[in-house]
């Protein structure tokens, strides 16, 4: 029986843990939802421009614009992942010094330290998150990517052609234009082709038309029901032709050797294949989940805020560690890549230094608190 009110209050402390836990993580969540699908959108909207600005200039087909924009995003999630998860946990914690709730933390014996078991709760579903993206997703988009551009690439001219626009062949020598396609058929309304042959230029106008493939595997643009005008730039001698049928040979595009880039191999490929440039993309990939974990524990002690200082110092000062954190991860990539360093040192050496940062900055962060605190007494 004298044991029943001890149990019965650390019952209710750890009732109260988990409360506090629960509630801390759901903000945590919350925050990081809303910087993510914000820096998702900055991502999607810059690259959204970008292929707009490929598929009017002729480089990439309209058609592929979202296929491309699905895939580059992909690419970019294991990053944006990592930001926000380091930004919400340093946002989050960040408030409750400015709200004085650290303070009431602190002074009931909770230390800092205390903090890292909800922030490793939260953290440790998206770490897992950014590992299978970085590791297995994102290289698959970004080869998915590199066979659609292929693909896109590798299609005839008439193929390639985009309604409403004028388009060159590959041999620069003919000039097409498809006012509009017949939805579920292979015929075009409104085509106009210009050619140049015995250096006479000729130019087709049909009101229809469409491709036909001969037994022989050759492929023709048949025009139906037209009108070709045929002579010398400059001179009168024009030669007006109506027709009711116009056959023009399709060219055969010669099929490209698709070499796949390092970004875009598998990492069972890199893995087999241990080569320095190789070694430096798998640490990169590597390296992602190990400095998620490793920033979300750095936003504990960074996110201490001072009143006299500001109350934006903080955040500046985590940004630029941040920044100069994945510039030295990318820069002794590039290390291993050119064999300036070992593998295992470009993997291991930034992480160990910011590692041993976050072990000074929570020893610091901890000692003024217990030095505010004796003073208090």
């Amino acid at each position: 029986m004298p044991d029943y009110p001890q149990s019965q209050s650390i019952k209710s402390k750890q009732a109260r843990a988990g409360i506090f836990q629960r509630a801390l993580v759901r903000e945590f969540a919350n925050n990081g939802l809303l910087l993510f699908s914000v820096l998702l959108g900055i991502i999607v909207i810059s690259q959204l421009i970008r292929f707009l600005g490929e598929a009017v200039s002729g480089r990439l087909a309209v058609e592929g614009v979202l296929a491309m924009l699905g895939f580059s995003a992909m690419n970019y999630l294991p990053v944006l992942l990592s930001i926000s998860l380091f930004l919400s946990i340093l946002l989050t914690l960040s408030r409750s010094y400015r709200d004085s709730e650290m303070v009431v933390w602190f002074g009931s014996g909770i230390g800092l330290t205390r903090w890292i078991r909800p922030v490793l709760v939260y953290a440790l579903p998206v770490v897992s998150l950014i590992a299978l993206l970085s590791l297995l997703l994102s290289p698959w988009a970004l080869h998915k990517a590199d066979e659609y551009k292929h693909g896109l690439e590798s299609r005839d001219d008439v193929t390639a052609a985009t309604p409403g626009t004028f388009r060159e062949s590959k041999q620069a020598d003919r000039v097409y234009f498809v006012d509009n396609a017949v939805l579920g058929s292979n015929r075009v309304g409104n085509i106009f082709v210009q050619s140049e042959q015995n250096g006479k230029l000729g130019t087709m106008m049909a009101k229809q038309g469409l491709q036909e493939t001969k037994p022989n595997g050759d492929r023709f643009l048949v025009l139906l029901k037209g009108t070709r005008y045929e002579g010398t730039p400059g001179q009168r001698d024009y030669r007006v032709v109506e027709f009711d049928r116009y056959a023009v040979r399709i060219d055969s595009v010669p099929p490209k050797q698709m070499l796949p880039s390092l970004n875009s191999m598998s990492t069972l490929a890199l893995w087999n294949d241990p080569n320095p440039w190789n070694l430096s993309q798998l640490e990169w990939r590597i390296g992602l989940p190990i400095s998620a974990v490793i920033l979300a524990l750095l936003a504990i002690p960074l996110s201490y805020v001072n009143p006299r200082a500001g109350r934006s110092l903080n955040l500046v000062m985590a940004l630029v560690l941040y920044m100069v954190y994945t510039n030295m991860i990318s820069v002794t990539n590039s290390w291993v890549g050119m064999g300036k360093i070992s593998p295992a040192l470009g993997l291991w050496g930034i992480h160990s230094v910011m590692l041993a940062m976050v072990i000074m900055l929570f020893y610091w962060r901890m000692s003024l608190v217990s030095m505010r605190r004796v003073l208090g007494k």
